[in-house]
Order: structure tokens, then C-alpha cells, then sequence
């Protein structure tokens, strides 16, 4: 069962999308070469208790910080080190969710360090474009796999590969709520899409295989032929004029 939100719900969730999107902003603003993930990691906590909300993902089952963040051949769920420094020419996924008064909203970016390689550059603009090619289809009398469909098709018309093992997800109440929204899949399958609905759509693409490990930390997923991966999310919200993007 797909939960449809109030209109009360939704305006809650307004709230919280920009919230966490401002947020986002100042994080994307800061980081840059020579500082730790954990120091990111640390101004992004500071960041949400100044908005007074909390973080959706510190303790959450179990996970250690506020933020992921996951640089190279990390896809997500890269865990904040003092040890590990950004470095030119890296490419740095930020993932980010805000509990607002029992409302969550979730979203993630991918930006280069310095000076950022042709080819990583195209990895993260298909990343960005297929999230917005998802997120078109994310529309009343569309069917769920219509949104998977589209991100797939566009990443491998562009030489990338769609992760399998990690998908986009419904939220509002809770952090994750059904559906689950693979980045892959075929046209008119899945439940009807409708107004009320909301989705956090996420495609993470991969410059080579789709395929993932997870490390010995046991939370970080990396590409099992160690090249890049790039990762993009909004939260948006299924209206009768469309797909209203909250985290913008």
C-alpha cells in the first residue's frame, strides 16, 4: 500500500524540502580540496541544528552520521573520516535527509573537487538529467516502472550504467515508505501513480559495470570494477499539475 499524504502533509513536506535543500546549498559552498568528509560531515550537523530540525540518518539502523558521502567509486553510503581527504579531481556524492516536526525529506548531489576530468563531468550531468527524466513521468495515471524506465533508458543511451541493487523509495512519515522505485525497469508496469503520492527518486549510475560491493564497514556500496559513480536525488510530490519537486 502506497501511502497518499493530506494537503496538510504536504505542506509540512514543502517545509522540510526547503529546508534540506538550503542546507545542501551551504554544504556544496564549503566543501573543497584538503578538508576531511568528517569535517563536511560535522558542518552539516551544525547546519540542521541551527534549521532546528534533526537529522534523518544519524542512528539510523544503525548508520554513524549525519551525511553520506561518498567519493569516486563509492555509490552511497559513504561514511564521514577524519582520514580521508578530498582531493582535486574527485567527484563527491552528498546525500542528506531532515526529520521536520516528524516529516522527513531527502536529497543528494554529486560535485566535482578542483579540477574534475571530461568524463567525470558526463557521468554526473547524465546522473543529474536522468533524475529529471524520472522525474517527468512521475505523473498521475503513469505507472511506477514508467519512472524507472525513463532513468534507465537515458543513463544507457549515454554509455552509463544503472545500479540494481539500491533504489528510490516513498516518504513522508517515515524516511522510507513503499515504493520501492528501482532505476530500471519497463514501461506501464508497476501500481498506478497518484495524486498524494511521494517519492524520493535517486538514480545512481555508474561510468562502468552497474555492479556493487558492499565494505567492510558494512554500510559502503562501491562499484566492484572501481570506477565512478555519480548519485542524484529530490523528493517530490505527485499532484494533479504534475510533479511538484520539494527539494529545490
Amino acid at each position: 500500500m502506497i501511502p497518499l499524504k493530506s494537503e496538510k502533509d504536504l505542506e509540512m513536506m514543502r517545509i522540510a524540502g526547503k529546508i534540506v535543500a538550503k542546507i545542501m546549498n551551504k554544504i556544496q559552498g564549503a566543501i573543497k580540496e584538503g578538508i576531511s568528509t568528517a569535517q563536511v560531515d560535522s558542518y552539516a550537523e551544525e547546519l540542521i541544528f541551527d534549521a532546528n530540525v534533526l537529522p534523518a540518518f544519524k542512528g539510523y539502523n544503525g548508520f554513524p552520521a549525519t551525511t553520506c558521502i561518498s567519493v569516486n567509486e563509492e555509490i552511497v553510503h559513504g561514511i564521514p573520516s577524519e582520514e580521508k581527504k578530498l582531493k582535486n579531481g574527485d567527484i563527491v556524492s552528498l546525500d542528506l535527509g531532515i526529520n521536520y516536526e516528524g516529516y522527513f525529506s531527502d536529497m543528494a548531489v554529486t560535485v566535482g573537487i578542483g579540477k574534475v576530468d571530461a568524463k567525470l563531468k558526463k557521468l554526473m550531468e547524465v546522473a543529474k538529467e536522468a533524475l529529471t527524466a524520472g522525474i517527468k513521468q512521475a505523473k498521475i495515471n503513469n505507472r511506477l516502472y514508467d519512472i524507472s524506465y525513463a532513468v534507465q533508458n537515458y543513463v544507457e543511451e549515454h554509455g552509463f550504467s544503472v545500479v540494481r541493487q539500491f533504489v528510490g523509495h516513498g516518504i513522508g512519515r517515515m524516511l522510507h515508505e513503499s515504493p520501492e522505485i528501482p532505476n530500471f525497469g519497463q514501461k506501464n508496469e508497476g501500481p498506478a501513480i497518484k495524486a498524494g503520492m511521494v517519492f524520493a527518486i535517486e538514480p545512481m549510475i555508474n561510468m562502468g559495470t552497474w555492479e556493487a560491493k558492499i565494505t567492510d564497514n558494512g554500510w559502503t556500496a562501491v562499484t566492484t570494477d572501481g570506477l565512478p559513480s555519480a548519485h542524484f536525488e529530490h523528493t517530490i510530490a505527485i499532484t494533479e499539475k504534475g510533479p511538484e519537486i520539494l527539494t529545490h
